[in-house]
């Protein structure tokens, strides 16, 4: 079944700014514009970069509201509006079509989780509720929940389930998932230092935290990839590692948001439980940074 593709190349998952514990709308609107200067293929709203677990239900609908209206056509919008509450789903899936989103992002449920058939029966009931593309997220390190084949398979047949985030390192398994659902669902790397392997088994590129403080280099990744250019993209995901590590060197996102707070984009103001970087992370973070030229 050949569904359409909501984008192919780097997708920002895009960090929320905070000041004095409010959404920062002005800081935001700044790195949706560097964002779509630095060549992004597509702006992820509201995900686990944007600390949607810390958000109100009216700032995650502002959110993806602000997001629609600041990148205004131009690539496209897909919001985090998944839930281990299947009806609140539903809820904020069916508000971010009527707001002018692409795309769905839609996380496994976590804490509760849930069994292959209660998997099956969740997302369908969101994909056809929202009646609109969806990708699935699976991301068992943060949710306790893993995505197995065969539930891919079921949620492959189901039109508005377009494609998957797999966050789940497990190389061999997203191998057998594109081999058995590539034509029918798209595939994007979770993980910032599996964007080329990915693409070498079939994937559409990334959704991404590296591309908070490098856009350029993220989709350059992907498009070199795309050309042909193989050995130059291998590489460029090489040079990049070093800064892919400090990433994730704390509980993501809060290096990438110290990060952008070091280039002027931002505060580094998270909402606990995340907090500040532990000082040698921290100062780690910046050299690498002051390295790549970045500050």
């Amino acid at each position: 079944m050949s569904k359409k593709t909501i984008f192919k190349g780097s997708g920002v998952a895009i960090i929320t700014p905070f000041k004095n514990g409010a959404i920062d709308y002005e800081a935001f609107g700044r790195m949706i514009d560097f964002q779509i200067r630095g060549m992004t293929d597509a702006i992820v709203v509201c995900g686990t970069t944007g600390e949607c677990a810390t958000l109100s239900d009216a700032e995650h609908r502002e959110c993806i509201e602000f997001t629609v209206e600041r990148v205004a056509g131009r690539i496209p919008v897909i919001a985090g509006t998944g839930s281990n509450d299947t009806m609140y789903a539903i809820e904020l899936s069916k508000h971010a079509i009527s707001a002018g989103a692409d795309g769905l992002l839609l996380v496994t449920p976590y804490y509760n989780k849930a069994s292959s058939q209660g998997l099956i029966k969740h997302f369908n009931l969101i994909a056809d509720s929202a009646n609109a593309p969806c990708i699935l997220y699976n991301v068992p390190s943060r949710t306790g929940c893993n995505i197995p084949l065969p539930v891919y398979r079921e949620l492959a047949k189901n039109p508005n389930i377009v494609a998957v985030k797999e966050a789940s390192g497990n190389i061999s398994q997203i191998a057998k998932l594109i081999a058995e659902c590539g034509d029918s669902l798209d595939v994007y790397s979770g993980n910032d230092d599996e964007i080329v392997p990915i693409l070498s088994l079939g994937g559409k590129g990334v959704i991404s935290v590296l591309a908070n403080p490098m856009p350029k280099e993220t989709h350059d990744i992907c498009r070199l990839w795309f050309e042909g250019k193989t050995k130059e993209s291998s590489a460029l995901q090489l040079k990049l590692l070093s800064f892919c590590n400090a990433l994730f060197s704390e509980v993501n996102p809060i290096p990438v948001k110290t990060a952008m707070a070091a280039m002027g984009l931002c505060s580094d103001e998270m909402r606990l439980p995340l907090c500040e970087m532990e000082e040698s992370n921290k100062q780690h973070l910046l050299s690498i940074m002051k390295e790549f030229g970045l500050i």
